[in-house]
């Protein structure tokens, strides 16, 4: 037999998943496992979404709909932009995707020609580099500062002439953390002085406590440059949907509608309707779900902080980013198979020494996890 594809071989599985299928076997087993490692609201998606998707069902919107995504949902989201992202916007400047990670995907084959290079701020979300390395790119990693989990001017010394564009997101998955408006700004003159694109995944946006949120695209001229990635899994509880977007210059839109034509070919129709009631309906569920995040960040934080851990800046999305003192596999190895509580290690995100946890899932069941992580340790 030939070889199989050697690009796709040499792409690491994605971690988190890997974790959660080893908790869901140990649950398949009988042992009661709290999985605190997946980035899922633990919240069923608000009434008024769902009537909207089953409403399209009985309306028959189970058909072709155009790839970008419908009229009304490209409208919705470019009036969210400019009301909310503070830059313009017009919907032949958005596509809807099978979730913001295929935005992701889709704006790297856009734009990224082999050898290209990607610098990514470290601790990152698993997928970036993947992506990057399917569309023959080459991820250059800058960590940020790990007592701010801010960037600097370090981050100048890794652009090159092969450098195409910065990846950030902010708030971050893993750290939880909000760049600051230096940073951000940072970030576009890098790209401004070197010609450069960006992307922003700003999936985390409405989830933030106490910080402000920047969209990278709102800075300068930004927005001629920026594919700006969102989507609904996080802020509405529409993990299954998988239904994300992308705002960026039209040329870089028609790219990516190429790359969605041949591939996924569209966003689910009948999906779709439940985004605009997401975008157009009351947002109070938002803020429901978001406050109850903040209540467990706090809880999680304090209780951590009293076993003697630190947490890095925990100012956005639902995760408490953990500075362990050993191997953070191996104490997350011990974490899942002496306390039964599911973790994700620092070293999937690019940054051994720590250990993501999602306070995503009841108070109960936080309660139930801080004491398990107390009793076997491991700091």
């Amino acid at each position: 037999m030939k070889q199989l594809s050697a690009k796709v071989a040499a792409i690491a599985p994605s971690a988190t998943i890997e974790i959660t299928n080893k908790a869901k076997k140990m649950q398949r087993e009988g042992i009661d496992v709290i999985s605190l490692s997946i980035g899922e609201p633990d919240f069923d998606t608000p009434k008024h979404i769902t009537d909207a998707c089953i409403g399209a069902l009985k309306k028959g919107e189970t058909h072709y709909a155009p790839s970008n995504g419908i009229p009304e949902l490209l409208a919705a989201i470019s009036e969210k932009i400019a009301k909310e992202n503070k830059f313009a916007c017009e919907p032949d400047q958005v596509i809807v995707t099978c979730g913001a990670k295929d935005a992701i995907y889709e704006g790297m084959e856009a734009v990224l020609n082999p050898g290209d290079e990607v610098i990514l701020p470290t601790p990152a979300w698993v997928s970036y580099e993947p992506c990057v390395q399917m569309a023959g790119g080459k991820t250059v990693f800058h960590p940020v500062n790990q007592k701010t989990f801010q960037l600097d001017d370090s981050i100048l010394e890794k652009v090159n002439a092969k450098t195409k564009m910065i990846s950030i997101n902010s708030p971050s998955n893993p750290s939880g953390a909000v760049f600051d408006k230096k940073s951000m700004k940072l970030v576009a003159d890098l790209c401004e002085d070197h010609d450069l694109y960006a992307m922003s995944d700003e999936i985390y946006e409405k989830l933030i406590y106490g910080k402000e949120h920047i969209s990278l695209a709102s800075l300068g001229d930004m927005a001629q440059r920026t594919i700006t990635v969102n989507g609904f899994s996080k802020a509405y509880a529409m993990t299954g949907w998988r239904l994300g977007y992308a705002v960026a210059p039209k040329p870089i839109i028609k790219a990516m509608s190429r790359v969605q034509q041949h591939s996924v070919s569209q966003a689910t129709t009948f999906a779709m309707w439940g985004a605009v009631a997401a975008l157009r309906g009351d947002q109070k569920c938002v803020e429901s779900m978001r406050s109850e995040f903040d209540r467990r960040r706090k809880f999680m934080v304090a209780e951590l902080g009293k076993m003697g851990y630190t947490c890095a800046p925990a100012d956005g999305a639902f995760y408490a980013f953990v500075k362990v003192t050993g191997d953070d596999n191996k104490i997350a190895t011990d974490w899942l198979e002496k306390g039964h509580v599911a973790a994700t290690p620092g070293s999937s995100f690019y940054a051994p020494g720590w250990i993501r946890l999602s306070y995503a899932a009841s108070m109960e069941r936080l309660h139930e996890a801080m004491e398990r992580i107390k009793k076997v340790g491991g700091k």
